[in-house]
């Protein structure tokens, strides 16, 4: 099989990339625009294999993608090229607007012109699999549900409701040209090579520098926690196995308040790198703090932030056989070690335009 990744060069993407390349015979090309999020040295371990190939393409150019499909020849198209960040979306909705509504139509277009030209078997052969998130389906507040692939959409967020539109869209392209496409949407993914911004590398990195923790209100929002090595594991199942015009929800079985999640944190780091005894990053704590714990405080809330969303993962489960290896436990534990051990990768993204401050307080 020959698999085109989009987003190849992102947080899942590199791991989806990883995975391909260490775990399959396919051959990969990997995509990526190389915006902020897009960091080569996610896939470093794998690229110099000569199953894999890279392009630094936009997907909102279609003279481009025109071009790799005819040159690549895909079998399987694996589209996680996406703005992803709910705070940076409230900041500069226009961004996700244009990557995720535009650069998915403009890839499916260019899939289709390309699939158009294929024979018969090979039409019946070719999948496009859209990675999506389950925060399109809102919120869960003040219930015991779970999402299912059967639940509404009730987006919250510009950058949920851009996902929103370009779920429609892929399944739209599959109901009207006949496209064959399947769709995921994941819960909260973690683990490593995770951009900064994100909570739990965002807490790792202020905590080690002694900076403050913050979590937004309460912090008792619920989320279901994805380690992203499973996940990779459930997208290529999902590709390769998973039926056309079919949709699979992908969560970890692993609820946990925000509050919790930074606490267990704060923990792991003090039994592995005790405030002040790490030698990467410079000690300068902010308040008083003997223990990581100290370093938490309470902000304003996000805007229009969804108290709960929760995984049912029991469909691809039954019909694929995937189930996640990692508890969140030994999850955590190793994201935490990952971290720590990979100083070089971190320090990098931070000596760059992005910062550990805070997004998303625009209204």
């Amino acid at each position: 099989m020959k698999i085109m990744v989009t987003g190849g060069a992102g947080f899942i993407g590199s791991a989806v990339v990883r995975h391909l390349v260490e775990n399959t015979a396919h051959e990969i090309m990997s995509i990526d625009k190389l915006t902020y999020a897009g960091n080569p040295d996610s896939v470093a371990s794998v690229a110099s294999s000569p199953r894999y190939r890279f392009a630094q393409t936009d997907i909102c150019d279609a003279e481009a993608l025109d071009a790799l499909f005819a040159d690549f020849k895909p079998t399987h198209v694996m589209h996680l090229a996406a703005e992803s960040h709910v705070d940076r979306s409230i900041d500069g909705p226009a961004d996700f607007i244009q990557t995720n509504i535009v650069g998915t139509y403009t890839l499916l277009e260019a899939a289709r012109r390309y699939w158009n030209g294929l024979s018969e078997p090979d039409k019946a052969a070719f999948r496009f699999h859209h990675i999506s998130t389950d925060e399109v389906y809102g919120d869960l507040e003040g219930t015991d549900d779970l999402f299912l692939e059967t639940t509404p959409y009730a987006p919250s967020s510009p950058y949920s409701a851009s996902k929103a539109s370009s779920d429609h869209l892929v399944r739209a392209w599959q109901r009207t040209y006949g496209l064959p496409t399947l769709v995921t949407n994941c819960s909260n993914n973690y683990g490593p090579c995770h951009f900064p911004e994100k909570l739990i590398p965002h807490m790792i990195l202020n905590a080690l520098s002694g900076k403050s923790l913050p979590v937004y209100g309460d912090g008792n929002q619920v989320r279901d926690w994805l380690y992203v090595e499973d996940h990779a594991r459930a997208l290529v199942k999902v590709a390769v196995d998973g039926v056309v015009g079919e949709t699979y929800n992908i969560g970890g079985h692993n609820e946990k308040r925000n509050l919790e999640v930074v606490e267990v944190i704060c923990d792991l780091l003090q039994e592995l790198a005790p405030p002040g005894t790490y030698p990467h990053a410079q000690w300068a704590p902010e308040k008083p703090a003997d223990h990581y714990r100290d370093l938490i405080t309470f902000v304003k809330d996000r805007p229009g932030h969804d108290v709960r969303y929760a995984i049912d993962a029991g469909k691809i489960e039954r019909e694929l056989g995937w189930v996640p290896e990692e508890s969140f436990e030994t999850g955590i534990r190793k994201t935490v070690q990952w971290y720590l051990d990979n100083p070089q990768w971190w320090q990098r993204v931070l000596s760059g335009e992005y910062q550990l401050g805070r997004l998303g307080e625009k209204s």
